[in-house]
């Protein structure tokens, strides 16, 4: 097993205070800032501003067929929830193996290493609740940083992770290939 370092205490500072506007809002499904993270998109639902407190944000992923969505990692600030909307998600959550299909809701709780995958070999779709919100911005770094045009600066990367408190292991990445059939990147 590998052995990884301390998550740095460093934390991203939210506005503060934080409104919510009593206007409705509607969120169409062409609706939204959209980018490439490299194997998955990623579309910006509702952002950390717009939520009492920056208790959530919401983002999609859409994910094509046989593809992993990031190298095992943890988060140490928020916990994800995914609902599936349409496809087949597989993921790992620490130990165990689990599959969604449209309507479920899977749960990756903060400090768990975890990962997850289309599962199947049409496009998957899930809607990331991420609380508290926040963590929304590091795929906002990613995609300003067109991460899909190739691999950024390892040192840039570092600094990353360590502003979200997140930590990443790439080495996992074929393992995980070959293990649920899918590929990376």
């Amino acid at each position: 097993m590998l052995q990884y370092g301390p998550i740095s205490n460093r934390l991203v500072q939210r506005k503060d205070p934080m409104h919510t506007s009593p206007a409705p809002k509607i969120v169409g499904p062409r609706d939204g800032k959209a980018g490439s993270l490299g194997s998955i998109g990623v579309r910006f639902m509702v952002d950390t501003e717009e939520t009492d407190n920056g208790g959530f944000s919401l983002v999609e992923h859409p994910m094509g067929p046989r593809k992993l969505a990031a190298p095992l990692h943890r988060h140490s600030r928020e916990d994800e929830y995914s609902y599936v909307l349409e496809g087949r998600m597989g993921a790992l959550l620490g130990d165990d193996v689990v599959y969604a299909e449209p309507g479920d809701l899977v749960h990756k709780p903060r400090n768990q290493w975890h990962t997850f995958w289309n599962a199947g070999d049409e496009p998957c779709r899930i809607l990331e609740i991420i609380a508290p919100g926040g963590f929304e911005k590091f795929f906002e770094e990613l995609v300003d940083a067109d991460i899909a045009a190739g691999q950024p600066d390892q040192e840039w990367m570092a600094s990353l992770f360590a502003r979200y408190g997140i930590e990443h292991d790439y080495e996992s990445v074929p393992a995980l290939c070959q293990r649920f059939g899918v590929t990376f990147g």
